[in-house]
């Protein structure tokens, strides 16, 4: 176990806004909008700030202001920020990711979960936090072999949680961070006290039952819009990631809206720009957009998708309402579920969104399990 800093070279950043200064720029005549993909307009001003007024030093020194470690786990670098609560009783919480996120996700969210007297909360509430990039992300990334499924990283996330000295500790995440956590649950019962997830995918009927009504069939139609019109990046994502590969590592722009157009779509408000550009650089200066694509093909090779993961320990669900796939409760198979929360609003990237709902649900579903 080694301690980490973030420290991206003076020259990769200027490569950086030379590569943008030269980008080809693809034509736009009908001004379609956001109908078939990110608009021109909305990534060219993107990458402009991105180039001329973007300040990656202001928020690499944000992810810096947490301790940081690197280790090496089955084979491959696993890195993550480790931020110890000032409370002697803190539950150890591990906080994973999704993709195209990064542990960036949690700036907002991180200082009341470890200090809620600092912010105005509990101090019975505290956690101790382990944030790890997954496998092929960020500084855990690229992976020197293949076969990193969500199950995989959760074992390694397991073993990373012990060498930090957590024998027993809660499990939070969305998107990957869900089957990873969920994973987690169900290979180590015995350690990990509960499971709190904001997404929550496949918890809806494939086809219409009859029995769909409300709320329920306004979630099912939302998750069959997604899975007509919304999956284009999971199917290359999951057949031909090597492909994509080239383009995202070689051209910003490229990369830029490959993960801004999720950052728009997904959510339920926009997000500040340079939150965005931060989500978009940490792959850059990384060389990871390609490796951090390869969950997708693990997991379909390992025949994850549609499959139900079981988890006996207490599970809690936050339901955001402009989830890619909001679940209906009554489909969430397989969970021991004691914990459902409804939200006002927000969408797929919670902690980034609505990072006070976010933080109030996960005290709230740990607070009886510690």
């Amino acid at each position: 176990m080694q301690d980490h800093r973030i420290a991206v070279p003076d020259e990769a950043i200027a490569d950086l806004r030379d590569r943008l200064a030269r980008t080809r720029w693809p034509a736009d005549p009908a001004g379609l909008g956001w109908d078939r993909g990110a608009p021109p307009a909305h990534v060219r001003a993107l990458a402009e700030r991105w180039r001329d007024g973007y300040d990656w030093r202001a928020w690499e020194a944000r992810l810096n202001a947490w301790p940081q470690v690197v280790t090496e786990i089955d084979g491959t670098r696993i890195h993550a920020a480790h931020v110890r609560s000032p409370e002697p009783g803190a539950l150890p919480l591990v906080l994973s990711h999704g993709w195209p996120g990064s542990i960036a996700e949690f700036l907002d969210v991180a200082g009341p979960l470890t200090d809620p007297r600092a912010h105005g909360g509990d101090p019975a509430d505290a956690f101790h936090l382990v944030m790890p990039s997954l496998p092929g992300f960020a500084w855990s990334g690229p992976t020197p072999d293949t076969g990193w499924t969500p199950r995989r990283m959760a074992n390694a996330f397991a073993t990373l949680m012990e060498r930090l000295g957590y024998d027993r500790f809660g499990a939070q995440g969305g998107d990957w961070g869900s089957a990873i956590s969920r994973w987690l649950g169900h290979d180590h019962p015995e350690r990990v006290v509960g499971v709190h997830i904001n997404m929550l995918s496949g918890a809806f009927p494939r086809e219409d039952d009859g029995s769909l009504a409300g709320e329920e069939r306004a979630r099912w139609e939302r998750a069959q819009r997604f899975l007509a019109d919304g999956q284009g990046y999971y199917a290359i994502q999951s057949t031909r990631p090597m492909t994509l590969a080239y383009g995202l590592t070689d051209s910003p722009a490229g990369q830029l809206a490959w993960v801004a157009e999720k950052f728009e779509d997904w959510t339920d408000r926009p997000l500040e720009p340079d939150l965005v550009l931060t989500q978009a650089s940490i792959p850059w200066f990384t060389g990871t957009a390609g490796s951090s694509a390869q969950i997708y093909l693990e997991h379909a090779r390992a025949g994850g998708r549609g499959a139900v993961i079981e988890v006996e320990v207490p599970v809690g669900v936050a339901v955001f309402p402009q989830e890619i796939t909001p679940p209906i409760r009554r489909f969430a198979h397989g969970l021991n579920i004691v914990h459902w929360s409804e939200m006002p609003r927000g969408g797929h990237f919670a902690a980034m969104e609505e990072p006070e709902l976010f933080v109030e649900d996960v005290r709230a579903f740990f607070r009886p399990l510690r």
